[in-house]
């Protein structure tokens, strides 16, 4: 018989903490403030969804995209960013592209610092636990991926160093 453990958090008392399958896990909503993005084009993204309350219609490259609000790893403030939509059985990635730069996307640093992550798909708001995936689950979702957004595939060949993938699992 296993043993299951029961947690109850708020999200800022979680860096650090690794959970395993099995664990059960309550998470309090991400509060603090939120800092909009350095960049022009992304805070106009997600001002349009903040304000539609929805992320339907909203697309990069005529592609659906979802919101992606994590805890900053250096400022401990709230940071959302619009991401091209990966789902599959309830699950999503998380590619960490950067159109195929040489260096990862910042929201990247912020989601292995702090991987408990809330993510808008359409009206819906969920939390979520993120986890780096490697090898042959890798592979499958960096091809589910690819299919949602074919792109991805040109930005590896663009740059050294391998593409990250999250996969993101509901919290309960």
């Amino acid at each position: 018989m296993s043993t299951r453990a029961v947690a109850h958090f708020v999200r800022d008392d979680m860096r650090g903490i690794t959970f395993r399958p099995g664990d059960t896990v309550v998470v309090m909503p991400l509060t603090g403030e939120y800092e909009p993005s350095g960049l022009d084009w992304s805070q106009k993204q997600v001002a349009k969804i903040i304000e539609s309350g929805t992320t339907d219609g909203i697309t990069i490259a005529d592609m659906p995209v979802i919101l992606l609000t994590t805890l900053g790893a250096k400022s401990g403030k709230l940071r959302k960013i619009a991401l091209m939509r990966v789902e599959h059985n309830g699950e999503y990635a998380l590619v960490a592209s950067l159109g195929g730069a040489p260096k990862n996307p910042v929201w990247y640093y912020n989601v292995k610092e702090n991987p408990l992550v809330e993510l808008q798909d359409g009206s819906v708001t969920k939390d979520y636990q993120a986890r780096e995936v490697i090898g042959d689950e890798k592979a499958t979702w960096w091809d589910r991926a690819v299919e949602a957004y074919p792109p991805y595939a040109e930005y590896q060949t663009k740059t050294d160093r391998q593409i990250p993938v999250f996969v993101l699992t509901p919290v309960s």
